[in-house]
């Protein structure tokens, strides 16, 4: 049965389809095709109808650019209308050849509008079909046009900075992602829809004209043709074809007088997402006022003028002033509602929480972003869209990038340009605290000597250094960026400097970017799919606190260890929960689980971990200065010249390995890696510490190349 459904439907779209392409071809053949009347009368009917029907639907319409098939409908009912034009003109100037039985032979829409308009005076009814031609070219079609071309030029200048607006928004954390794509493409929608319109508009003006000289052509084509072929006399054949020109020039108009007046309607309409019954009734009734004194100015009018216009002037001021009152009434029991509903929500506040503050419009709290990207006014420019900046489209790649790499959704990154730093400065700031810094010189490059610049190759230019890594670089002009990129060096642009520096202070800072509530949101993201794993840690008879989850995640992202895997975490977790809930000591357990993971981020392209071994005896000393504090992180507390002599031999040792270009790596035994690492921090950042039960739990498929030991003589 669905099956059969589904292709009923199948059939029905493609009959659909198929019917249109019928009516195009219809419209193209009744051009060059004679109809007989009936069918004339036929098509006559559906223009009218199909007219109205556009017509009454832009009315109940809210936004004009949902009605996204408007230009189109305009070009083939204009085509379809214009055929039933010429197919009837072809019926009155071969009526002709009827002998007598002209009249007979012609479309009895024609001939109905043509008596509708006038009567017994042909006269009266060119004086009036002209009238209409008059209001339809000057007032509605030409009006109509000229808010087009005005609507679809404003349209387009504004489309930049309307991106940039719904960009920042979401940079801002005021919309997500989905949001954002939506309004742009509600955008992009708005554009396409009022610069097709500003094309479609000519093709109703075009339309009228046509029309115009299509009934011009009808008498005197007909005058003569009529004389000529049908012999009949002068008065006979002005009055017959006069009296039909003017029902055919009507019944041709009156649709394309529908068409000018709904394009009319739709383009002035804007982007208000209300329908027009809606605005009309918030517009006009914002004050009693207004219908007072007009009624009562009718009223005196009635009275004055002592003539029988008494009778209709004095009803109808009346029937404004009633309306003006009752509009009166209504607001003052809105105005009356809003008083009670404020005082009820002040009463509430005051037992929650008092009396307001001074200054009741000041929030209790001042809105902090999390993330925070301050722009210099010279590198505004940076995030214009117009200008093809991509500024904006790279961060938000670089909050996807993490989100993948760490397994932290990075918060919105709130742009915006700042006064207080020098103009060619930004800064990035983790909740108002600047976490870095650094200077950009637009209309240059930033040039890195990697090691392949040969010395007499070196270009000069005003010396810096790289923000991210803070190796030394060089500021060349752009016209100089082939010449460097032809001598070897690292050619980077200053949009790519900041996205590279966001992303290591992103890196570096991971775990000051974690708070609780983001850590619910990924327990509640992994309780879909985890469900018992999550109950067992949140409500199990051991349970963990948000707070003590959160602590083990960020030492893990404290050396940029990724949280990705957040069932491994929440297991390991759970497993020695039992045991204790210390953080550092749960921190190991799920670095063991996670080891696989964590080493295959610093292996070759062979699997292979190059790594420096801690002697026995080193490791042995650092466990008897071990300081272990309630709440703290353990550290290492050595007398200044046993710290020295520590320092100066793991730096040695790490320089060395550098030195053969690999990445120094320390391996050590589980009880001292979380000790190496801490008392390492300050004098050698970044330094990758491992645990021999890590290298282990990783399998066979890495293998391990000990470069060396590191002792203390």
């Amino acid at each position: 049965m669905p099956e059969r459904r589904n292709n009923f439907l199948n059939s029905l779209l493609s009959s659909q389809n198929s019917l249109i392409a019928v009516a195009v071809v219809i419209t193209v053949l009744m051009m060059f095709i004679p109809l007989p009347k009936g069918l004339i009368d036929l098509a006559m009917v559906i223009n009218i109808a199909f007219s109205l029907t556009i017509l009454l639907t832009v009315i109940y319409t809210k936004r004009a650019a949902d009605f996204t098939s408007f230009p189109q409908l305009i070009l083939l009912v204009t085509l379809f209308g214009l055929a039933i034009n010429v197919s009837s003109t072809r019926l009155i100037l071969t009526g002709a050849n009827a002998h007598g039985r002209m009249m007979d032979s012609q479309s009895e829409m024609v001939k109905s509008f043509a008596n509708i308009a006038t009567g017994n005076s042909e006269l009266v009814g060119f004086i009036i079909f002209i009238i209409i031609i008059v209001v339809q070219v000057l007032v509605v079609t030409k009006g109509a046009t000229r808010v087009s071309e005005v609507t679809a030029r404003f349209t387009l200048d504004a489309m930049n900075n309307k991106m940039f607006d719904v960009q920042n928004e979401m940079n801002a954390g005021i919309i997500s992602e989905e949001e954002a794509s939506r309004k742009k493409a509600l955008i992009r929608q708005e554009i396409d829809f009022y610069s097709a319109m500003d094309g479609a508009s000519k093709f109703v003006s075009g339309n009228v004209k046509a029309g115009i000289f299509i009934t011009a052509l009808n008498l005197i084509g007909g005058f003569v043709t009529g004389m000529v072929i049908g012999g009949m006399p002068f008065q006979d054949a002005l009055g017959s074809y006069a009296h039909l020109t003017i029902g055919d020039g009507l019944i041709s108009q009156l649709p394309a007088l529908m068409l000018s007046f709904a394009t009319g309607i739709l383009v002035t309409g804007g982007s208000s997402d209300e329908l027009i019954s809606e605005q009309l009734k918030k517009n006009f009734t914002v004050s009693g006022t207004v219908y007072m004194i007009v009624g009562a100015a009718l009223v005196v009018m009635g009275l004055a003028f002592h003539n029988a216009s008494a009778v209709v002037l004095i009803p109808i001021g009346a029937l404004f002033i009633f309306a003006g009152w009752r509009i009166h009434g209504n607001m003052e029991k809105e105005e009356e509602k809003k008083k009670r509903a404020a005082a009820m929500g002040g009463s509430a506040a005051g037992a929650a929480g008092g009396k307001k503050a001074a200054g009741g419009d000041v929030s209790p709290v001042v809105d902090l972003p999390e993330l925070s990207l301050d722009l210099g006014y010279t590198l505004v420019p940076l995030v214009d869209r117009e200008k093809g900046a991509e500024l904006l489209e790279r961060v938000t790649r670089i909050r996807r990038e993490e989100a993948l790499d760490l397994g932290l959704v990075v918060p919105p990154i709130r742009i915006r340009d700042s006064m207080s730093i020098d103009p060619e400065e930004y800064t990035f700031k983790i909740r108002g605290i600047e976490v870095g810094r650094a200077k950009l010189k637009l209309g240059y490059y930033m040039c890195l000597n990697t090691g392949n610049v040969p010395k007499d190759r070196e270009l000069a230019g005003e010396k810096t250094h790289d923000p991210a890594f803070g190796m030394e670089a060089v500021w060349i002009p752009e016209e100089k960026r082939v010449e460097a990129e032809k001598a070897g060096y690292a050619v980077i642009d200053p949009p790519t400097i900041i996205a590279t520096h966001l992303t290591e202070i992103i890196k570096r800072h991971a775990a000051d970017i974690l708070t609780r509530q983001t850590v619910s949101s990924i327990i509640n993201k992994i309780k879909e799919s985890h469900p018992v794993i999550v109950d067992e840690v949140l409500s199990g008879e051991h349970k963990f606190s948000y707070g003590e989850i959160e602590a083990v995640l960020k030492n893990l992202l404290e050396e940029q260890v990724s949280i990705r895997n957040m069932v491994t975490i929440l297991e390991t977790m759970a497993n020695f929960a039992p045991i204790t809930k210390d953080p550092y000591f749960l921190t190991e357990k799920v670095r063991q689980a996670l080891g696989a993971q964590i080493c295959l981020q610093y292996t070759d392209e062979n699997k292979t971990l190059h790594v420096l071994r801690l002697s026995q005896g080193l490791s042995q000393k650092i466990l008897e200065h071990r300081v272990e504090q309630p709440g703290q992180k353990p550290y290492v507390a050595f007398d200044p010249v046993d710290g020295r002599s520590y320092i100066n031999a793991m730096s040695a040792s790490i320089a060395a390995v550098r030195d053969r270009n690999f990445l120094p790596v320390v391996l050590c035994v589980d009880d001292v890696r979380q000790l190496v690492k801490s008392s390492t921090d300050r004098e050698i950042p970044g330094l990758v510490v491992l645990s021999i039960s890590e290298v282990m739990s990783a399998g066979g498929e890495i293998k391990v190349e000990t470069l060396g030991d590191i002792d203390v003589q």
